[in-house]
Formats: structure tokens, C-alpha cells, sequence
């Protein structure tokens, strides 16, 4: 899916939800936590957004979907406005790869337990079930 170019003409908060496909909510939370400028206003108190907010809040969009943090994201933010060295993105990316390995780690051990609880359920009409006593006895621990 490519992205849509838009003119710098001014974008409604819900046109700008609607070509980025971020919810209006999210939009305005953004701009409270100071991720994404504060929007001009128009004389009747409506936000406009231009070219340059629709390229932030799709730069935000896509890393988040990569799984980064907000502070992240605003490290990275001001490393593009700043052109920034690629060294420092670098840095930020490295340890955010390490966190998502170590949650790959965590999710497959996660299925190990889960996999040998359901492969010792005997599908049955028992009462002894495998998964229930494993959720009972917190014997689930992944980490």
C-alpha cells in the first residue's frame, strides 16, 4: 500500500486520520505529549495539519508498527529533524532490536509451556484438564 502524497494545503484532523489511518484520538494525544507540533488553528478553532505534519505522523505510524517507544520515536524524531548522525539512529535501533529478540525468546518459551499443556490435554469429558492446572498452579513462567 503506498502512501498518498498530499498538498500543502491544509488537512482536517479527520482527513489526516483518514490518510494515515491513525485515530483522531491518538492524533490529538500525540500532540499533547509533544510527539507530533501543536496545529495551527483556523479562525473558527479547528486544527489544520500540513505537508510536514502527515510526514511526522506517518514516521510515528511506522515505528510504532516496528514496535518502537514513544521516547524512542521522539529520540528518532529529532535525530531526522537534525539530521542527526546515523550512528545515534543506530544506537536507538540496536537496542530496540535487542528488546524485540528478547521478547521473541520470552513469546517462544511462552509457547513451549502452552503447546506441552495442550498436547497433554485429553480432550475428553475428564475433569483433569492440563491447561486449567498449569493457569492454577502458576507453574506458567516463561522468564
Amino acid at each position: 500500500m503506498g502512501e498518498k502524497r498530499i498538498d500543502d494545503a491544509c488537512l482536517t484532523i479527520g482527513e489526516l486520520s483518514r490518510r494515515t489511518t491513525v485515530n483522531i484520538e491518538t492524533i490529538r494525544y500525540y500532540e499533547r505529549i509533544g510527539l507530533l507540533p501543536r496545529s495551527p488553528r483556523t479562525g473558527g478553532g479547528h486544527r489544520v495539519f500540513g505537508t510536514e505534519s502527515y510526514r511526522t505522523l506517518a514516521f510515528i505510524k511506522r515505528s510504532r508498527e516496528l514496535g518502537f517507544s514513544l521516547e524512542d520515536i521522539r529520540t528518532l524524531l529529532s535525530l531526522r529533524d537534525s539530521q542527526g548522525a546515523c550512528m545515534d539512529v543506530k544506537v536507538v535501533a540496536e537496542r530496540h532490536l535487542q528488546d524485540v529478540r528478547v521478547k521473541m525468546q520470552d513469546l517462544a518459551k511462552l509457547e513451549a509451556v502452552l503447546a506441552d499443556a495442550i498436547a497433554r490435554c485429553p480432550n475428553d469429558k475428564s475433569t483433569d484438564c492440563p491447561v486449567l492446572e498449569r493457569l492454577d498452579t502458576g507453574c506458567c513462567r516463561v522468564a
